[in-house]
C-alpha cells in the first residue's frame, strides 16, 4: 500500500510560472505533480548522460528520414 506524503519546496516565481505554462496546468499542485510524474517516467532521467542519449536518438531519427 502506498503512503501519501506532504512535501513543500521553494521555487522561483518565474520558474513556477514557466512550469505552469509548459505543463498546461493552472494551479501549482497540479503543475508540480505533472512535472514529478514526467521526471519519474522519462527515459532520459535515468541516463547518466541525458544529452548524449537525446542526441543519439535524434541522429537515429534523422537517418531514418
Amino acid at each position: 500500500m502506498s503512503k501519501i506524503m506532504h512535501a513543500q519546496m521553494v521555487i522561483m516565481e518565474d520558474d513556477l510560472k514557466a512550469l505552469k505554462e509548459k505543463s498546461g496546468e493552472k494551479n501549482t499542485k497540479d503543475a508540480l505533480a505533472k512535472a514529478v510524474s514526467h521526471y519519474l517516467e522519462c527515459e532520459y532521467t535515468q541516463s547518466t548522460d541525458m544529452w548524449a542519449k537525446k542526441l543519439e536518438k535524434a541522429m537515429k531519427k534523422k537517418h531514418k528520414e
